[in-house]
């Protein structure tokens, strides 16, 4: 089973799209856009994706893909 991310709308909006992009193209994961997540306070600071129900943020789509893989690697076989 893939892992599963998410991509807030409001998120997106706010610079989240070339990461939630970039992720697509990886077969090995289920990328979706979804509605408010309820993380508002750290969507509003940081560029954030929803990794199987935590939230992964960074400051920069770079970052985002980094730490998105990093969590991943750590917690996923």
């Amino acid at each position: 089973m893939n892992p599963k991310i998410e991509f807030c709308i409001n998120n997106i909006v706010r610079g989240s799209q070339k990461a939630k992009e970039e992720l697509e193209q990886d077969p090995d994961l289920d990328v979706f856009e979804t509605g408010c997540r309820r993380f508002c306070g750290i969507c509003s600071r940081h560029l954030v994706a929803v990794v199987e129900g935590k939230p992964v943020t960074a400051n920069n789509t770079e970052e985002l893909l980094d730490k998105v893989y990093a969590y991943i690697d750590e917690n996923f076989d």
